[in-house]
């Protein structure tokens, strides 16, 4: 029987991390590409490099670590540097990520998740048996990022950034709605898994 595999998307703060913690705790396989994203900038890698090149030596730590707040501050202020530093990851997380299915499929996995907030906007829906989209209302999620620390300037350049939640929910084969207690967002996503 092929693995069954999903897509899951959602908005920055809207619950994909623990969406996630609830799929691994049922025992599924979950990429987070989010994750993916760190491990390829770390020291030593060949995206680190090309982001310095194109960034400034000043974008990397004295420690060699990239300077996250200070790329995040460049990019989301400036389109074409967003996309610039997307040709550099984007093209390596997907392999991640396609490598990772593949072993899955060959392990015979009865089903895996793949987290992607840029899901629509990478055009990778297509490799998925279907689409899961995880929301909250925006007021939701305005509190949960300044609960982290956030500005409103820095929840609405990241929210620019991508396609708007509604949009998402809109193109997705399932909709999780992330407000209520963790026993609701398990029960919603154990009817689609």
């Amino acid at each position: 029987m092929p693995v069954k595999t999903f897509g899951l998307t959602g908005g920055i703060g809207m619950g994909k991390s623990t969406a996630a913690d609830l799929l691994r705790q049922r025992g599924l396989p979950v990429i987070d590409t989010d994750v993916v994203a760190r491990q390829i900038v770390e020291p030593g890698q060949p995206a680190l490099r090309e982001i310095q090149q194109l960034f400034g030596r000043e974008i990397v730590r004295d420690d060699g670590c990239l300077r996250r707040d200070e790329l995040a501050r460049r990019v989301f202020a400036n389109a074409d540097a967003r996309r610039s530093l997307e040709q550099i990851l984007h093209p390596r997380i997907r392999a991640v990520w396609q490598a990772q299915l593949a072993s899955w499929r060959a392990e015979d996995r009865p089903a895996a998740v793949t987290i992607i907030p840029l899901l629509f906007e990478t055009d990778a829906a297509g490799y998925f048996d279907a689409t899961i989209c995880v929301a909250c209302s925006a007021k939701t999620q305005r509190l949960r990022l300044r609960a982290r620390g956030w500005t409103d300037d820095q929840i609405d350049q990241r929210n620019a950034a991508q396609l708007a939640a509604e949009k998402k929910m809109l193109l997705s084969d399932y909709v999780v709605w992330t407000e209520g207690p963790l026993d609701i967002l398990e029960a919603q996503l154990h009817r689609i898994i």
